[in-house]
């Protein structure tokens, strides 16, 4: 069975992907991975989310993948220690000393190869299973084509993880320093500043004056940005290339992001494994992916041939707003409790975002109330907790958001 790997920055998204049906998470601790800047989880952040997860029968990896430097070895093998001590299944390295090392000093310890490794053939991912390890993610570089090559070369010797889902950054398997460059900070130990999604012109060297512009629109012209990655439509590929891991980029994203691709991924995975030969993909869940903050879709290097890796702008889309999270369903109240995240008000209709068939119903907020039990006729104070009285019964992480286009 394919495993859904998702992103989880903090644990309020790692709650939301366990929720919306993600088969296993990646978190961050505070050191050692590559999103310095993401709400990683210190030491006791890590054991309660180990052991949340563990309880919904989900796995949970921990990002290592920094390019290490000799100053980093000693606390990282108190750090891994640690690690194994609460149960974290996997630890995602890149620099071939941390793997060494961690298979010698935790050698129970599972490691999956990062994609900044960018492994791109069936030699060297049988050389890494030959050391180990236990899962290579390989490069985004790959075509499907090779990824099946690759499969039938190594078996079921070691288990294949790709990106389905998400952002792509611009340089060779991440291996970029142009954030290093413009501001001194790292990419390659975490310190990204996506330097690539600013704005930049081109001038000719005897014309400063004179910028030269492509691609341009009123903000400015954007000539370093891929589209987001989108496979939903190619499951059935990519299940049937042997790929063991579905992985969606996101750590820095936001819960609604999560919930959403999750959800979308998960409704397609379970409706071909109940009939892979009969599977049919589902619009509405095409049509889903439109309804999170995306910069437009591609199929990445998947498939040879399309010219579908750049875009035009950097603004990014988004046709939905994220505006409450569900907190549970009072008995009493006859209401549902929520957290506030986007302003709104009596009278909108909202759309549910959940696991379970309330999936795309639409609630109408005919009364808000605040916990002094006080009318709350426009909600805008930020997290602010509410009942909305509503027959409609909601799980706890279920989202509520509003069709930007028609702000009813």
């Amino acid at each position: 069975m394919v495993e859904l790997l998702a992103p989880a920055g903090s644990r309020e998204k790692l709650d939301t992907a366990i929720h919306f049906g993600a088969d296993a998470v990646y978190v961050g601790g505070a050191n050692f991975g590559l999103r310095a800047y993401a709400d990683n989880f210190d030491e006791e952040g890590l054991k309660n989310a180990v052991d949340y997860a563990h309880s919904k029968g989900r796995r949970i990896y921990v990002t290592a993948n920094i390019f290490a430097r000799n100053s980093d070895f000693s606390p990282y093998r108190e750090y891994l220690s640690y690690l194994k001590k609460i149960g974290v299944d996997a630890v995602i390295v890149t620099d071939t000393g941390l793997v060494w090392r961690t298979l010698e000093w935790q050698p129970d310890m599972e490691v999956h190869l990062s994609t900044q490794a960018n492994t791109t053939n069936g030699h060297t991912v049988a050389f890494w299973a030959k050391q180990g390890v236990k899962r290579v993610v390989l490069a985004r570089e790959l075509s499907l084509e090779e990824i099946k090559e690759i499969k039938d070369m190594v078996g079921g010797s070691v288990e294949l993880e790709t990106f389905v889902h998400g952002a792509m950054c611009i340089s060779y398997s991440g291996r970029c320093l142009l954030s290093n460059y413009l501001t001194g900070r790292d990419s390659n130990r975490g310190e990204c500043v996506q330097a690539c999604r600013w704005e930049y012109k081109i001038a000719e060297a005897s014309r400063p004056n004179n910028p030269l512009t492509l691609m341009e629109d009123e903000k400015g012209s954007y000539i370093l940005n891929s589209r987001d990655l989108n496979m939903i439509r190619h499951v059935k590929e990519l299940a049937e290339a042997g790929i063991d891991s579905f992985k969606i980029e996101g750590r820095m994203k936001s819960e609604y992001y999560v919930g959403s691709v999750v959800n979308a991924y998960r409704r397609a995975i379970d409706a071909y494994n109940v009939s892979p030969e009969a599977y049919v993909l589902q619009e509405n869940l095409v049509k889903e992916l439109d309804k999170t903050s995306h910069r437009g879709y591609t199929t990445g290097f998947y498939f040879r041939g399309e010219n579908n890796v750049c875009i035009e702008t950097s603004k990014p889309v988004c046709e939905y707003k994220f505006m409450a999270r569900v907190l549970g369903y009072d008995d009493d109240k006859k209401a549902l409790v929520l957290e506030q995240r986007n302003r709104f008000k009596e009278g909108d209709v909202l759309e549910v975002l959940s696991p379970d068939g309330n999936f795309n119903k639409k609630i109408k907020i005919e009364k808000m109330f605040g916990e002094d039990g006080e009318e709350v006729p426009d909600a805008k104070i930020v997290q602010q907790k509410l009942f909305v009285p509503t027959d409609v019964r909601l799980s706890e992480n279920d989202i509520l958001r509003r069709d930007e286009g028609n702000d009813a």
